[in-house]
C-alpha cells in the first residue's frame, strides 16, 4: 500500500463520528484536567485508558494523544490567573503570567498562551508526520539484541524522570522492574513472586497498577488536605481575574512570532530526546528567549514573550515525545509511557510495521492528534475564561467522581474484582511513593521496558549459541546503541548541570511576582 493510499485511507477512518466525537472529548477533558492543579496529563491518560479497549484503534488512541496536549495546554490557564500551574510543565508561564494578570490583562495572557500552545502544538505533529516514518525504516535492522539494548536505553530515562533525588528514582524504577517480573517465567514456566495467587500467573496488568499509581494515590493527597479544611482545590473568586481581550494586538504578535518560531523547534528536538519532557522545554525556551530579548528585565514582569516561549515549547515536546514512541518504542515522557502501555494492549507494536501493515490506522492517529492541537486552539481561545471556574469545584465532589471512573476503569479490562484490588494496592503504594519524595513514572517505566528487555535478552541468548561478544561485534548498530545506553546514563548529570547554569533558580524569580 502506497503513502497516498494510507493517508487517504488515515482521512476515511479519522473523519467519522465516533473518530470526531472521542477528538472533541479528549481535547475537553485535557483542558479541564490541566486547568486543576494537583491532576496532570499523565493521570487524565491513566483514567481514559481502560476507555479505549472497548473502541477500535485510531479512535482510542486519538483520545488519548488529544487529552495529552490540551492537558498540557490547560495548565496555562489557573498559570496565568492565580499563578498557581496546573501541570509541571506551565510553572515558568507562571513567572509573566501572573504579572500580566496583576495589570488587567488576564485574558491576554491565557490569549497568548493558548495561541503559542496551539502553533507549537501543530507544529510538532507536523514534525510527527514528516520524520516518524522515516525513522521507522531504521526498525527493519533490529533483531531481538537491538530491541534488548534499546529496552536498556529506555530504561536510562529513570534518571531524568526522578525529579530532585536520583537514588529515589531508582528505587522507584527497580521496584516497576521487580513488579514486572511477576507471572510465569518466559523459559520454564514457573511462577514468579505469584505466592499462590493464580491470577498473578499472568502478570500484573500495568492499566490497573497506573491507574492506582496515578489517579488513586492523588485522590488519597486530597483527601489528607480535605481532612485538613482545605474544602476546595483553589478558594476565591477567580472570575474577577480573567477581564480584558484574550486577542493580543497585530503589534504583540510580531513582537512574539519570532519566539514562538524558535521555541517551537527547541520543543520538538527536547521532545525526542526520550525522558526530557514539557517541563524542560518550557525552561530551556523561556530561558534562552530572556537571553535574546532587547528588554530582559521586563521577564518576570508580565513579558509577553515569555509566556509565548514557555507554552510554545512545552506543546512542541508533546509531539516530539510521540515520535521516539512510535518508531522505537520508547516513550519521550512519563505520559508517553503509558500511552505506549494502551497502544500494545491495542496490539500495535511500535517499529516499522506500524507505518506499514498498519499505516492507516497510523497516520489517523498523527493526523487526529494535528486536528487536536488546532481545535484546542479554537475552544481555549472561546471557553478558557469558564474552564477556570472548574477550580473551585470542591473536593467532596471531585473525589468521588475520580475514584467512580477509577473502579470502572480498572474492573472493565478483565471483567474482574482482582484488578481492582491491584488498583488500590498501587493507589498506596503510589501514596506512600509521594508522601517520601519517590518519583512514580519511573515505576510504571520499569513495569513496561522490564518485560520487553527480558523477552529480546532470552532470545538474544538463544540465538548468539553461547557467543554474545562475537554476535555483539557483528551488529554495528548495537554497538552504537550500547554507546547511546552509556551515554544515557550520565545525561541526567548532565541535565542538572545544564539547569543550573542556564535557568537559574525558578523559584528566585517567582518570589519577584
Amino acid at each position: 500500500m502506497s503513502l497516498t493510499e494510507m493517508l487517504m485511507g488515515a482521512i476515511a477512518q479519522l473523519f467519522t463520528w465516533e473518530c470526531l466525537s472521542v477528538l472533541i472529548i479528549g481535547v475537553v477533558a485535557g483542558m479541564i484536567v490541566g486547568a486543576l492543579p494537583g491532576l496532570s496529563a499523565s493521570m487524565a491518560v491513566a483514567l481514559l485508558v481502560p476507555l479505549t479497549f472497548q473502541m477500535e484503534p485510531a479512535p482510542g488512541l486519538i483520545m488519548l494523544t488529544a487529552v495529552y496536549t490540551s492537558a498540557i495546554y490547560g495548565g496555562s490557564v489557573t498559570a496565568c490567573l492565580i499563578h498557581t500551574p496546573g501541570t509541571p510543565s506551565s510553572a515558568a508561564t507562571a513567572l509573566d503570567g501572573f504579572p500580566l494578570t496583576k495589570q488587567g490583562q488576564g485574558l491576554k495572557a491565557v490569549g497568548i498562551s493558548t495561541i503559542s500552545s496551539m502553533i507549537g502544538g501543530t507544529a510538532s505533529a507536523i514534525a510527527l508526520l514528516l520524520i516518524a516514518p522515516q525513522l521507522a525504516k531504521v526498525s527493519l535492522w533490529f533483531s531481538s539484541l537491538e530491541y534488548f539494548l534499546l529496552a536498556c536505553f529506555g530504561l536510562t530515562i529513570i534518571g531524568s524522570m526522578s525529579g530532585d533525588n536520583m537514588a529515589k528514582g531508582l528505587i522507584s524504577g527497580a521496584l516497576g522492574l521487580f513488579f514486572g517480573t511477576v507471572g510465569l517465567d518466559l523459559l520454564t514456566g514457573y511462577p514468579r513472586f505469584t505466592f499462590g495467587i493464580i491470577p498473578l500467573e499472568s502478570g500484573i496488568q500495568l492499566v490497573p497498577a497506573m491507574i492506582g499509581l496515578f489517579a488513586i494515590s492523588q485522590v488519597m493527597v486530597s483527601v489528607e488536605e480535605l481532612r485538613g479544611g482545605q474544602t476546595k482545590i483553589l478558594e476565591g473568586n477567580i472570575k474577577d481575574l480573567a477581564v480584558g481581550s484574550p486577542w493580543p494586538s497585530r503589534k504583540e504578535m510580531k513582537q512574539i512570532m519570532p519566539t514562538i518560531g524558535i521555541s517551537t523547534v527547541l520543543g520538538i528536538l527536547i521532545g525526542i530526546l526520550p525522558g526530557t519532557g514539557c517541563d524542560i522545554g518550557s525552561w530551556v525556551a523561556y530561558n534562552g528567549a530572556q537571553r535574546r530579548s532587547k528588554h530582559p528585565e521586563k521577564f518576570g514582569h508580565g513579558a509577553i514573550e515569555g509566556i509565548a516561549a514557555s507554552e510554545s515549547a512545552n506543546n512542541a515536546v508533546t509531539g516530539g515525545a510521540l515520535i521516539p514512541m512510535l518508531t522505537l518504542g520508547i516513550p519521550g515522557s512519563g505520559t508517553c509511557a503509558i500511552m505506549l502501555g494502551g497502544m500494545m494492549i491495542q496490539g500495535l507494536t511500535p517499529g516499522y510495521e506500524l507505518f506499514t501493515k498498519q499505516g492507516e490506522i497510523t497516520y489517523a492517529i498523527i493526523l487526529g492528534f494535528l486536528l487536536a492541537n488546532i481545535l484546542m486552539g479554537v475552544l481555549g481561545m472561546l471557553v478558557a475564561k469558564y474552564v477556570v471556574r472548574i477550580c473551585v469545584i470542591p473536593n467532596a465532589i471531585l473525589i468521588p467522581l475520580i475514584i467512580g471512573l477509577a473502579t470502572i476503569g480498572a474492573y472493565a479490562i478483565q471483567n474482574s474484582s482482582f484488578d481492582v484490588t491491584i488498583m488500590l494496592v498501587f493507589g498506596l503504594i503510589g501514596y506512600f511513593a509521594r508522601k517520601l519524595g519517590f518519583a512514580t513514572a519511573p515505576m510504571i517505566l520499569g513495569m513496561i521496558l522490564g518485560p520487553m528487555a527480558e523477552k529480546n535478552w532470552t532470545q538474544t541468548l538463544l540465538i548468539c549459541r553461547g557467543d554474545l561478544l562475537g554476535y555483539f561485534f557483528s551488529r554495528p548498530i548495537s554497538i552504537l546503541l550500547f554507546v547511546m545506553v552509556v551515554a544515557g546514563l550520565f545525561t541526567p548529570v548532565f541535565m542538572r548541570f545544564f539547569n543550573k547554569k542556564t535557568m537559574g533558580d525558578p523559584d528566585a524569580a517567582s518570589k519577584e511576582d
